[in-house]
């Protein structure tokens, strides 16, 4: 779709910030184009192609007024990537730091100049195995790959992520922004004090941010259908994988191994991260569940110690009982919270 104009915007938000807060942002972003799509954990979208005759400004311009406001209004600094597509715009936020912007023009000599140099791991949707598996064939960057014939990648990565990936590697993104309010999810996050390499570290993350979201899903009979996680790394970059739950559950073991599930895929080795976000997706009532929410035999033990656990924290507080893996020095720093995007945090 030749001609668009898409913004994206990664913010630094408040720590606490609450779900009536991001409704507020999204009013304000609203003020530019009615195509706002907001992304959790940070992020939004907007299509601006038809707001640039209005505001009779070029994209750079009116992004930077964009940015400007959210900063005068909310104190919110913001990086910003903007281009003819969404993926081009998402990488080319990923790049900027907070308070800059980066453009990419709607020609193909300026996406060819900005793609082709790019390292193929910065392409959507290329997580560290599939890095691997390109760079194994010489596919070091995304010029490499564009040059490779679309039935090649197909041979190495399948035939869905291969000709997703040709795509990509040449521009193209057919994706809308699409305004309509997501499910209302539930998230937290993890902040490392360190850029931590340890993947058992990690792991410790996840059981952490998974026992929280366990805890408020059950402290608000919801259930959760899928579990999104956000890596952040050193450099500022971030991977984002998700998946659906064969059950919707509120259990903080099933979760804890759907979050160990999704990290295992990203194959992360020797990659600092800076900081882990667990988010719970479509979010329903408990008492709508298709299915009684039990755990198979063998984890009867997990549940009834969860029971235990939730009765602890009502009555002396939320860090009075934890998991045993998390028992390595001393008792865990409480993840830091997110609101669900309804409205109902915690």
């Amino acid at each position: 779709m030749a001609g668009r104009h898409i913004l994206h915007l990664r913010f630094d938000l408040p720590p606490g910030h609450d779900a009536e807060f991001m409704e507020r942002l999204r009013r304000l972003l609203e003020d530019f184009t009615p195509r706002v799509q907001i992304i959790e954990p940070d992020s939004a979208v907007l299509d601006l192609t038809g707001a640039l005759q209005y505001w009779r400004r070029d994209t750079r311009a009116l992004t930077e007024v964009v940015q400007l406001r959210a900063l005068a209004y909310y104190g919110l600094p913001s990086a910003a990537g903007a281009g003819p597509t969404p993926t081009l715009a998402a990488m080319a936020c990923a790049l900027t730091p907070p308070g800059r912007r980066t453009i990419v023009d709607d020609s193909p000599e300026a996406i060819d100049a900005f793609l082709r140099p790019r390292p193929v791991r910065e392409l959507p949707g290329v997580g560290a195995k599939t890095a691997v598996t390109l760079t194994e064939y010489g596919l070091h960057t995304v010029g490499d790959v564009a040059d490779v014939s679309q039935h090649t990648l197909q041979r190495l990565l399948g035939a869905r992520a291969g000709r997703t990936l040709h795509d990509c590697a040449h521009g193209h993104d057919t994706t809308i922004v699409d305004p309509t309010p997501a499910p209302a999810t539930i998230s937290t996050e993890h902040r490392f004090a360190r850029d931590e390499l340890d993947p058992a570290a990690h792991r410790r993350a996840l059981l952490t941010l998974a026992a929280d979201l366990g805890a408020r899903l059950r402290d608000s009979s919801q259930i959760t259908t899928g579990l999104t996680c956000t890596v952040r790394y050193a450099d500022g970059s971030s991977t984002r994988r998700s998946r659906s739950l064969p059950e919707a559950t509120h259990h903080t073991v099933l979760l804890a191994r759907a979050a160990y599930a999704v990290y295992d895929t990203l194959g992360l080795q020797r990659a600092r991260v800076r900081g882990i976000t667990l988010r719970a997706d479509a979010l329903r009532p408990a008492d709508r569940a298709t299915r009684q929410l039990t755990l198979d035999a063998g984890d009867d033990k997990p549940l009834a110690i969860e029971a235990v656990t939730d009765r602890a924290r009502a009555r002396y507080g939320s860090h009075v009982l934890y998991p045993a893996a998390l028992a390595i020095n001393a008792p865990p720093l409480p993840a830091r919270r997110r609101s669900d995007s309804s409205g109902n945090g915690r």
